[in-house]
């Protein structure tokens, strides 16, 4: 009797070619073998982070204004100002980021369509060549590679991913990653200036807000990426003690300078 040792070859018709050839090539891979990369879209910007930016850059700029002994309506407008300019700044960034990667995946996919139109087993090739790279067999490789490739559109997909760590199927929205920055960054900018608002003008009480925000923010940052938590809050907190003692400096020598 001859035990088969590589993949079952894919039925006629089959309408998973592949599905059935990741799951084959997944069964099969070393334990070592490098995973597939997440694709870097706006997903890969956590809104901790965007949430913290607008923290510190909020407490800073009211540090440095009330550093150079501006009043409490001054420190209010140049806050919001603040607020205002860095949440848009950070949207239409994040915006012309998103749509510049979309056009690019979107490029390679008309690219990369031809090809496999044009010169299906060199691209076939190329596949196994990957698949290779990732820790599969050769004789692995090519089978799967040759069962991606009965699909064209799902062969298209699978070096989309390998390249890019894109689907062309399934892009971020540009409005959507720049909404949810800009929200982010004002919620984080917002703290520092709620004492202001309420009509309690006092720094120390700006400057306690975020002190008790910044590492709560660095610690959930630091929880989502798998590090110590304490770390991350201690490092936080520094960054924003720093940034906020030299922000009041140059506010205060600059307000006595004019």
């Amino acid at each position: 009797m001859t035990t088969q040792t590589g993949p079952a070859p894919p039925e006629t018709g089959s309408p998973r070619p592949f599905e059935d050839a990741i799951a084959a090539a997944g069964a099969a891979a070393p334990a070592d073998a490098s995973p597939p990369r997440e694709e870097p879209s706006a997903r890969s910007r956590p809104a901790a982070g965007d949430v913290m930016t607008g923290l510190l850059a909020s407490a800073a700029l009211i540090a440095g204004v009330s550093g150079g002994g501006a009043s409490a309506q001054v420190i209010v407008l140049a806050g919001v100002a603040g607020l205002a300019a860095g949440a848009l700044a950070a949207a239409a960034g994040e915006y012309a980021a998103v749509s510049s990667r979309n056009e690019l995946v979107r490029s390679q996919a008309r690219r990369q369509g031809l090809e496999l139109l044009l010169h299906p087993g060199a691209e076939e090739k190329e596949l196994a060549g990957l698949l290779r790279s990732r820790g599969l067999p050769t004789d692995l490789a090519g089978a799967v590679a040759r069962q991606v490739s009965a699909d064209p559109e799902q062969a298209l997909t699978v070096r989309l991913r390998e390249q890019f760590g894109a689907d062309h199927r399934q892009l971020s929205s540009p409005a959507a990653a720049a909404a949810a920055r800009l929200a982010a960054f004002a919620a984080g900018a917002l703290i520092p200036l709620l004492p202001y608002l309420a009509g309690y003008a006092s720094l120390a009480a700006a400057l306690v807000l975020a002190g008790a925000a910044a590492p709560t923010g660095g610690g959930l940052a630091a929880r989502t990426a798998g590090r110590p938590v304490l770390r991350g809050a201690l490092r936080q907190l520094l960054l924003g003690v720093a940034a906020v003692g030299i922000a009041y400096l140059a506010g205060h020598l600059a307000g006595g300078a004019v």
